[in-house]
């Protein structure tokens, strides 16, 4: 395609091969920008999704970058300006043409990456109607940047077959010592195909760590816990952990209220009590519709369970603590006893300033009147004459 263009020029001097490239590179890199992208961007306005806006945004800075600076490098390879020159022609080269089009291909490579990323999240946005993992992004920023490094080295001339050897070698050595970073990377492809979870997706960990997946990297995941701190978690960690995601399949979740009533109880009041109170919570959901099971028999209560959803794990706690004010307030209201264990003590025995007192047969114990007898000087009478 060079050397059709450089075919055009030929017959024409140095200057009028310069003013006439210059002159072409200018009103295709005004035509790109204010007509064709213009139109570009009057028809996609028309338009109801947001994919091709971002496409149309994105390729705006490379369509006019590449207009303008092919036409340096078309001009340094016309034989008129090669000839006329003073410098050598691979200086020329060095100075202009290449530079011209390591710029094109940065920019290129930037828009493609740029309107990659931007596509995932407008489709992670739209919820779960398509799941794409953000470590996709971080997958396709790799290869656009060996593409475009790769590119770049076959521009400038620079062989790449001794690269690739020293690379192996180097490869081996960075393998051993960013074993974990590999771990790391790997661990969120496998994350990312095994479908564990995604952005907004409330997860729990075995070792108890629990919060909001906010961001996925391609080294670890980021986590925000109830208490609003940022937990950092390596991929390797989570893809060898028991990972339960509580917003899959659905976000919804059941919560349970156990609650003890006293024996005797009317039990089909009660429960009945117990759904109106669930019912009458705003957090509660209507369906699946709240129950209260009879669970077991304990020492002082009877042991109820009232279960009900929320939309979502993160609200179960304080769905909790709303249902179990209303119990308390509508069970006192109803004059139904919420029981707690009671115990009976009783005293075997005094305790005497020489230690405790010995045990004792009935018949020994000493009556207060005896004591009151003894205390004015006479002498105790006999058991026959107790009354």
């Amino acid at each position: 395609m060079t050397s059709s263009l450089t075919g055009v020029l030929e017959g024409l001097s140095a200057v009028e091969a310069t003013v006439a490239v210059l002159l072409i590179s200018v009103v295709a890199a005004v035509g790109m920008e204010f007509v064709v992208l213009r139109l570009a961007r009057r028809y996609v306005a028309t338009t109801d999704g947001e994919y091709d806006d971002i496409v149309i945004a994105s390729l705006r800075a490379p369509l006019v970058v590449t207009a303008a600076l092919a036409g340096v490098y078309v001009l340094t390879q016309a034989p008129a300006v090669r000839a006329s020159v003073v410098v050598d022609p691979q200086l020329l080269d060095d100075l202009f043409g290449r530079p011209s089009l390591s710029v094109v291909i940065l920019v290129w490579a930037y828009a493609a990456n740029a309107v990659v990323n931007r596509l995932v999240a407008a489709v992670n946005a739209e919820g779960n109607r398509f799941d794409f993992a953000p470590v996709f992004s971080n997958v396709w920023t790799l290869a656009v940047l060996v593409g475009s490094a790769g590119s770049l080295l076959w521009l400038w001339g620079i062989e790449i077959t001794p690269l690739l050897g020293a690379a192996g070698v180097a490869g081996i050595a960075v393998g051993f010592a960013a074993k974990d970073t590999v771990a790391n990377f790997f661990g969120g492809i496998a994350l990312y195909f095994d479908d564990t979870y995604k952005i907004g997706d409330y997860i729990v960990l075995d070792d108890g760590t629990a919060g909001t997946v906010i961001k996925v990297g391609v080294r670890s995941t980021t986590l925000l816990t109830r208490d609003e701190v940022m937990v950092t978690v390596p991929n390797a960690a989570l893809n060898a952990a028991k990972v339960t995601n509580e917003s899959a399949p659905q976000r919804r979740r059941r919560i349970r209220v156990p609650i003890g009533v006293a024996y005797g109880t009317d039990v089909d009041a009660f429960e009945a009590l117990a759904i109106d109170v669930a019912l009458a919570e705003p957090l509660v959901r209507d369906s699946p519709r709240p129950r209260a099971r009879l669970r077991s028999f304990g020492d002082s209560a009877l042991q109820y369970e009232l279960l009900c959803w929320v939309n979502g794990p993160t609200r179960r706690r304080r769905a909790q603590h709303e249902l179990n004010r209303a119990l308390y307030t509508a069970l006192a209201e109803a004059d139904i006893e919420i029981p707690y264990p009671k115990r009976d003590v009783t005293i075997a025995g005094g305790r005497g300033s020489d230690g405790p007192a010995a045990d004792a047969a009935p018949d020994d114990i000493v009556a207060p009147d005896d004591i009151a007898a003894a205390d004015d000087g006479g002498a105790a009478p006999p058991a026959d004459d107790a009354v």
